[in-house]
């Protein structure tokens, strides 16, 4: 059994962290629909193993070097590496708002997105009170580390970076996912308020 495998098993085993994950850092095991069909350019196949509300999904690849990484690829086309294996990827899922994080990295400036980080930590806050909480009772079961903001958005960074050439994602009909990086450096209306 892989960590990828036991970690999945503990969520499955464990209602309430399975739903603190789907509920509150859009981590869902119960949505492996999402994703159907996307493969990575290489023509290796992706393990889906978890979907967000939005429409997008998590999956893994195939083994290497006793760890299998983790790729994301939305509903709306951006796809890449999230992460050398799934113990890393649920640490970032739980302690940063890496979407938007990568949303706001103009163009993948590491320097922007722990700004942008910074901005999403407060919102985070503000408009979930418990949510250090959450994270807690999700890394205590989980097993995961409890990692500064500043040393995650590193770790996401190096991961998305490394999209190119082994990670790409793309779909039944070869079409390539744009990169996870997006342009902006901040909101357009009003900015980081």
């Amino acid at each position: 059994m892989t960590s990828s495998d036991h970690l999945l098993g503990l969520i499955q085993t464990a209602p309430e962290i399975d739903l603190l994950l789907r509920s509150s850092f859009g981590f869902d095991i119960h949505r492996k629909h999402n994703g159907d069909g996307l493969r990575l350019a290489s023509g290796a196949p992706l393990e889906v193993i978890a979907g967000e509300s939005a429409g997008g999904a998590y999956f893994l690849c195939a083994e290497q070097n006793g760890r299998r990484p983790v790729v994301f690829a939305s509903s709306e086309g951006q796809g890449g590496l999230l992460a050398d294996d799934l113990a890393d990827a649920l640490e970032i899922i739980i302690g940063l708002e890496w979407r938007d994080c990568l949303t706001f990295s103009g163009g993948g400036d590491v320097e922007v997105m722990q700004i942008s980080a910074q901005h999403l930590e407060r919102s985070r806050d503000k408009h979930n009170p418990n949510i250090d909480k959450e994270v807690t009772q999700v890394a205590a079961a989980l097993s995961l580390r409890i990692v500064p903001v500043a040393d995650l958005v590193i770790r996401l960074h190096a991961a998305a970076s490394k999209t190119e050439p082994d990670y790409v994602v793309t779909d039944d009909d070869g079409q390539a996912f744009d990169p996870p990086f997006g342009e902006h450096l901040e909101p357009r209306h009003g900015g980081w308020r």
